[in-house]
């Protein structure tokens, strides 16, 4: 082996060494990923607590802090932008200009396709509910519920409507759901979107125990 074949091999392990140990470093000292919660209690209380943090935050930004907080500000004003009207014939209107748009516009990335997605699954077991007085039998057992007085639990009970209503109300969800599969993906795509957005807002934001931030 030649003289120059030594330094090409020398320099070529010069080389892996530089990058594993810029590896090692970039491993070392990259921030870990935030731990994201399991339950859904958890994600809940997670997505909650990231909308207080950017609500307070343009409230402050708006000058509208209070207390007591301007309402206006916070939920918006004049006609509402976002609306649906539901099976059930129940509308729910929403706007876009206050802080909690703004908030919602941050963690879900599109709030029209939020909204419309959170009310649809929301009312999901309404629906199912309406759509069993479709059945005859149902809406009779309804009747002679509505005939008891209010604390005849033998007329209320003999009435059945609670028996049928927990035999037929699985499948009348259950096809409520499939008639929404597309607002459920939605939903579940975007609210993991807002997990993700609040796990990182919140690991970056410093707390009271943290140092140089002494309790309050």
């Amino acid at each position: 082996m030649t003289i120059n074949a030594l330094s090409v091999q020398a320099a070529g392990r010069a080389v892996v060494a530089v990058a594993l140990a810029l590896l090692l470093t970039a491993a070392c000292t990259a921030r870990p990923r935030p731990a994201l919660p399991a339950s859904e209690r958890g994600r809940d209380a997670l997505i909650a607590t990231a909308q207080q943090v950017l609500v307070n935050r343009c409230l402050h930004a708006r000058g509208a802090a209070g207390p007591p907080a301007r309402q206006d500000v916070l939920f918006g004003t004049g006609p509402a932008e976002l609306s649906i009207t539901l099976t059930t014939g129940h509308t729910v209107r929403a706007h876009t200009d206050g802080c909690l748009a703004e908030a919602h516009r941050h963690l879900y990335g599109d709030q029209k396709r939020w909204f419309h997605a959170q009310v649809i699954v929301n009312n999901l077991r309404p629906e199912a509910q309406a759509r069993l007085r479709e059945d005859p039998a149902y809406r009779a057992a309804l009747a002679r519920r509505e005939a008891c007085k209010d604390h005849d639990t033998a007329c209320i009970r003999s009435s059945g409507l609670e028996r049928l209503r927990d035999r037929l109300e699985p499948a009348r969800l259950a096809q409520v759901r499939a008639a929404h599969r597309d607002a459920i993906t939605t939903y579940n795509r975007l609210r993991d979107r807002a997990v993700r957005h609040a796990a990182r807002l919140l690991a970056d934001r410093p707390t009271p125990y943290q140092k140089g931030n002494p309790p309050s």
